[in-house]
C-alpha cells in the first residue's frame, strides 16, 4: 500500500493554476511534478471552486469574527454555569 503524502498548499496551487492555464495536458503536468493526474484534475476543481474567497470582503470577515468571539463568550458562560453545579452538587 502506498503512503500518504502532505502537499503544501502553495504547491498544490501552483499545479492547479498550471491545469487551468491548459498550456500543458494533466497527464503532463502530473508527469512533471511526480503525482497523479487525480491529484491535478481535484485541485483544479477545488481551486477553481474557492476562487470566490479571494473577493470575499473585509466586513464579512469582521462579521465572523464577531461571531466566533460570541460563541467563545457564550462557552466561557457556560463552563462557568457547569463550574458551578458542580460545586451545588458536591455540597448536597
Amino acid at each position: 500500500m502506498g503512503r500518504k503524502r502532505k502537499y503544501s498548499a502553495e504547491f498544490k496551487a501552483r499545479v492547479a493554476i498550471e491545469a487551468i492555464k491548459e498550456e500543458r495536458t494533466i497527464n503532463e503536468i502530473a508527469s512533471r511534478y511526480g503525482i497523479h493526474p487525480q491529484l491535478v484534475r481535484s485541485w483544479k476543481r477545488e481551486f477553481l471552486q474557492n476562487a470566490s474567497k479571494v473577493f470575499e470582503t473585509k466586513e464579512e470577515t469582521q462579521r465572523l469574527k464577531r461571531e466566533l468571539e460570541k460563541a467563545y463568550r457564550k462557552i466561557g458562560e457556560l463552563e462557568v454555569e457547569r463550574d458551578f453545579l458542580s460545586d451545588v452538587l458536591k455540597m448536597a
